[in-house]
């Protein structure tokens, strides 16, 4: 191996395997005869090509006979350049080059494994590809060499797309080459990675380091290493209570404090999609009862984070800025691994699925679904064309209804029209996340990030959002305007503050939000609110407070447009044209701000409107009051700023803060601290949400966001009859001419909400 040393290269962590269908529609090439007692391994070898490379399409109608022609002509050029030295597989890529040279290798090789590309079973294309692989294993990752930089391009990046290559050239990949290939695996991802669940072989990185192994066990037809894959994915499964993985309330997370549905999941989710696709009916079939987890995480844990085809930044952690468009290719890489993942799902949750990712591509107007796949995707692009002409599968429309996955600190809440995503910090999930150059910037987007979607604005943070935006003015949140440094605070998520009391109830339909804020390097300490409803988002600040000698803001919004912003300082109201309204109590202290923004590699300029509250200089007990109004007209708006009834504020304190919504039969506290407000007693700090209904009944619905109540007691000043639905932690019930439920250990919850229904007594 050469002397020189490897450095970090700085390459981001990217999806390498292309995953599509699974049934064949083109004829791969043909495999040599297998050995007496390989037929298992020689049919999982022409399943993983058949899914890895692209199947289930006709390689000679349009699109697929175009992009195969362009398959094969990149894959001549890549053989052609080949110029193997000691420092290089291709002039152009001086080495370690971890992720291009085996990328390349890769795209050669689907040319020979694909039908149509024009070198289609080509032997010398093929036998290009060995000796570059050979070439490159010699020269970097030979068995013995030192894995400096970042572990991952070692254990997962490069041997992924190296065994990916050579299995999909088979026989051309001499013994001595095949054995050195396996030798140099071996030696960087040795079987004891997969001993212990913990460290770096966690979640999708365990999953990862399953496929790897599995790779190998098709490379060397080793039945022992192909147990040891399947085996080695059991931990992934079950829910867990803290660190990486999948929990019951629909939050996964990566790198132990960082919700990664965006990216980390979709490589989760592929990853699974994929083994549980090649491995269905061979001796290693993965058969773990825990694995319906698995299924269950596409609407528990993935749909509630993807709007109209792209995934919500909130959820994509350092990558959330990666690219332009990046939270729209993030989307499409989660319906793709649905798509898969429903091959070896039941019947219903095939359709539901299906019925899903149909109306996300039809909703998907920014980045188009479809026109995606045909460029990176052939096998998802040939399902999803086959799911959007199909009449027989309808597309299902936006959900209406709240979600709140306490334990990773987010929101996401629908309405027809309009869809809001809330990200928060808490002792267990850190404000952001940097690495590898990545979110140098994204300080604050857990202060209380308010994202917002109306109809036709898909593209709100989507287009050069993240590289030209005012890092300190993100909306929603409050912050400090202490000047921070790039990269500030430690790496990988580790910036989780104090706060426990983060989260809120929810009854499927409405919520109550908050967070108890500390803000990220600086003094700022504030309580915060958030109150969804039907259209509109009361928002609520108490008790903020700073030291840093500077000014503390909050930011109302930040809108990516050059819309007319309209302002009534008299009346307490805004509106911006064509995004919708907002309603401030206090609209003489409103700051505004249109300005053009230039930022990114490009450079790229965007415009801003950008509103704030101002609390001043290391304000002391500072607050405010506010409605957002997704959608909502002008005419509306005014309305809704002369109608000061229409949401009354119970409490905004340290202590409490509520509102009551008398048209929606909505009454709704957090309790900060024990205490009374709006005609509801809590003995203990927790979120409580009352909704009376036309039909006589209403719902209580309680939660303990700290995760540390034995007890709880709650009151509400309210004749009621009796409880018609109870709940396994209500351990009693008084009614009459006041309710007082008493609740158990509500600490088991992880923040999750508990609701009870009673009938109301109109009479009394």
């Amino acid at each position: 191996m050469a002397s020189w040393s490897f450095r970090l290269s700085g390459h981001s962590r990217r999806l390498f395997l292309q995953l599509s269908g699974v049934a064949v529609a083109g004829v791969l090439i043909p495999e040599r005869a297998a050995p007496v007692g390989d037929d298992s391994f020689a049919l999982l070898r022409r399943r993983w090509r058949d899914v890895v490379a692209g199947s289930g399409f006709a390689a000679t109608a349009e699109p697929y006979r175009t992009r195969l022609a362009e398959l094969g002509a990149a894959a001549a050029g890549h053989r052609d350049a080949m110029a193997p030295t000691d420092a290089s597989l291709w002039p152009d890529l001086a080495f370690p080059s971890y992720a291009a040279t085996p990328a390349r290798l890769q795209t050669m090789a689907r040319a020979y494994a694909l039908p149509g590309t024009g070198l289609t079973g080509d032997t010398n294309l093929a036998a290009a590809v060995a000796r570059g692989i050979d070439h490159y294993r010699r020269r970097v990752y030979a068995a013995g060499a030192d894995p400096v930089g970042n572990w991952w391009h070692w254990q997962i990046g490069v041997p992924k797309q190296l065994l990916n290559a050579a299995v999909l050239i088979g026989p051309h990949l001499t013994d001595p080459q095949n054995e050195a290939l396996r030798e140099a695996v071996d030696h960087f991802v040795p079987e004891c990675l997969l001993d212990d669940y913990s460290g770096t072989s966690t979640g999708a990185n365990r999953v990862d380091l399953c496929v790897v192994t599995l790779l190998h066990a098709l490379l060397g037809s080793d039945r022992k290493k192909a147990a040891l894959a399947v085996s080695a994915l059991s931990p992934v499964f079950p829910y867990v209570h803290e660190g990486d993985g999948i929990y019951r309330d629909g939050s996964f997370v990566q790198h132990t404090s960082v919700p990664y549905q965006g990216t980390y999941g979709a490589l989760l989710l592929s990853g699974l999609a994929t083994l549980f696709a090649v491995l269905r009916g061979s001796p290693w079939e993965v058969v773990d009862p825990n694995r319906q987890i698995v299924y269950d995480m596409v609407e528990k844990s993935f749909a509630p984070f993807v709007h109209d085809g792209f995934c919500m930044d909130l959820v994509s952690g350092r990558a959330l800025g990666r690219q332009p468009y990046g939270d729209h290719e993030r989307g499409h890489a989660i319906a793709a691994a649905i798509l898969l993942l429903g091959e070896t799902a039941s019947a219903a949750e095939r359709s539901r699925w299906q019925a899903m990712v149909k109306g996300w591509a039809l909703r998907d107007t920014c980045k188009p679904m479809l026109a995606a796949a045909e460029s990176d995707d052939l096998g998802f692009h040939a399902r999803l064309a086959a799911i959007l002409g199909d009449d027989a599968i309808p597309a299902a429309g936006e959900p209406d209804g709240h979600r709140l996955p306490a334990m990773s600190a987010r929101a996401v809440h629908r309405r027809p029209g309009w869809c809001a995503g809330l990200s928060m910090a808490s002792d267990r999930i850190g404000h952001y996340e940097h690495g590898n150059g990545e979110n140098l910037r994204g300080w604050h987007t857990g202060s209380g990030m308010l994202y917002w979607w109306g109809e036709g604005h898909g593209d709100q943070y989507s287009d050069s959002f993240w590289p030209t935006v005012d890092p300190y003015r993100l909306p929603g949140t409050t912050v400090s305007t202490r000047r921070l440094p790039d990269g500030a605070g430690r790496g990988w998520g580790d910036t989780r503050p104090p706060g426990r009391w983060v989260g809120g109830a929810t009854d499927g339909m409405y919520a109550t939000v908050g967070q108890h804020l500390n803000g990220f390097e600086s003094t700022v300490e504030a309580f915060k609110s958030w109150f969804f409803l039907d259209d509109a988002v009361v928002c609520l600040g108490a008790a903020i407070t700073g030291e840093d000698g500077v000014p503390v803001e909050t930011v109302v919004d930040n809108r990516r447009t050059d819309a007319l912003l309209t302002l009534d300082v008299e009346e307490g109201w805004a509106h911006l044209e064509g995004h919708g309204g907002y309603v401030l109590p206090c609209a003489g202290g409103l700051r505004t701000l249109r300005e053009e923004r230039t930022g990114g590699s490009g450079p790229v300029t965007r415009s801003y409107v950008t509103l704030w509250l101002d609390h001043g200089v290391d304000p002391v007990s500072a607050g405010y009051v506010y409605l957002l109004l997704p959608g909502a007209s002008p005419a509306e708006t005014r309305a809704r700023a002369a109608d000061p009834d229409w949401a009354r504020v119970l409490a905004n304190t340290a202590r409490r803060q509520g509102v009551r919504v008398p048209s929606l039969g909505i009454t709704a506290v957090n309790f900060w601290n024990d205490g009374a407000a709006g005609g509801l007693t809590a003995s203990a700090p927790c979120a409580v949400l009352v909704r009376e209904r036309g039909d006589g009944t209403a719902t209580l619905t309680v939660s303990d966001p700290r995760r540390d109540l034995d007890e709880l007691t709650v009151t509400w000043d309210r004749p009621v009859i009796e409880v018609l639905r109870g709940h396994p932690l209500l351990m009693s019930a008084t009614t009459g001419t006041r309710l007082t439920l008493a609740f158990g250990r509500l600490a088991d919850q992880g923040g999750g909400s508990t609701t009870v229904t009673v009938r109301l007594d109109w009479i009394a």
